[in-house]
């Protein structure tokens, strides 16, 4: 990847949308040599030029673009969020939502003390901070990326197999998607008071101000009360991921959806509850329209997310979704539930 950018700024030409899905391989062979697609958002550029219009994906984007004042540095720091998945299984920068995702950008704060990095060589996690450097200027180049003796062939890097956990947490990473966030809302406003009375009071005790909602410092305080021990990027992460609705607090029911056992959703009413929600008119299928319509009661109905979810959802291809293909989106990438069906 880093040889592709090498070759690309050395011709005057940024690429300007660099992630994991503009990267393929020409073949299935194991030497099948890796090609870089996608040069839509590229541009020439001179040494030195400046550019100023927001492009690129938001887990990806680099702050100097957010901040419309970048140059080709930009491509470097969307290469290193790449290194930082391929290593740990996440994204450096977590938020709900596109801005949510831009916040944590700006903030810059990157986690290297949870799993799996205290077990990432030293030399790895030098290169990853360097290619991650919020200043462009103090930023590694794709020459010095190449020289660097974690990548140079015999260099440092360790001929050990990826951890299966961290390929685990990546797929999970690809296949949250915003119709899964919405049908755990759904379930877990509709479980029973003895399904979730443990989580009830877990809430009522990091609910320190009786306000019916947990703040981000009422979170920080809670979580470790509870034996769980979490950076603050963590926090943050759980923060902006349990919060649905954008408004930075969570609320009762977006902490049962962010914690409970993803085995409740084994319950088929508890599946088939969430497939009438969006489900409108009974037909047995989730068509565009309705899936625009149960998103947007959640600020989520943008068209670009609509076409992303049935692409990914929509195994058939018929342009929208039935139970079966909802059931399976929502199992995919579950562990839990996919040991639990093998017990069986």
């Amino acid at each position: 990847m880093v040889t592709v950018v090498g070759f690309c700024h050395s011709l005057g030409v940024m690429h300007r949308d660099l992630k994991p899905e503009n990267f393929l391989f020409l073949g299935d062979g194991e030497d099948a040599p890796l090609k870089t697609t996608d040069f839509g958002l590229s541009v020439f550029f001179k040494p030195g030029e400046v550019f100023k219009d927001l492009v690129g994906s938001a887990y990806y984007v680099a702050p100097e673009v957010l901040r419309r004042h970048y140059g080709a540095e930009a491509d470097i720091w969307s290469v290193g969020v790449i290194l930082y998945i391929l290593l740990s299984g996440v994204p450096p920068f977590w938020g709900e939502n596109e801005q949510g995702i831009f916040d944590a950008v700006l903030r810059g704060h990157i986690d290297f003390v949870s799993e799996p990095w205290p077990s990432i060589s030293g030399s790895a996690k030098e290169l990853v901070k360097k290619m991650l450097r919020a200043d462009p200027s103090e930023r590694i180049s794709a020459v010095d990326v190449l020289n660097h003796p974690w990548v140079k062939e015999d260099g440092e890097a360790s001929d050990k197999p990826i951890d299966i956990a961290v390929l685990s947490r990546m797929k999970q990473f690809r296949a949250m998607n915003k119709l899964k966030k919405v049908a755990l809302k759904v379930i877990a406003e509709n479980l029973s008071e003895e399904e979730i009375m443990g989580l009830k009071e877990m809430f009522k005790s990091m609910d320190t101000d009786n306000s019916g909602t947990i703040t981000y410092e009422e979170l920080k305080a809670g979580l470790p009360k509870l034996g769980t021990r979490l950076s603050e990027s963590e926090v943050r992460q759980l923060m902006e991921a349990a919060d649905v609705d954008g408004n930075g607090t969570i609320d009762y029911i977006e902490f049962i959806t962010a914690t409970m056992h993803m085995n409740r959703m084994e319950k088929e009413e508890h599946l088939y509850t969430a497939f009438e929600f969006f489900d409108e008119d009974n037909s047995g299928y989730i068509t565009m329209e309705e899936l625009e319509q149960g998103l947007a009661k959640f600020n989520m109905g943008d068209k670009k997310t609509i076409k992303e979810i049935i692409a990914e959802v929509d195994t058939d291809n018929d342009g929208r979704i039935n139970y079966e293909e909802f059931v399976a989106m929502m199992r995919k990438g579950n562990p839990d539930l996919v040991t639990n069906r093998r017990r069986k």
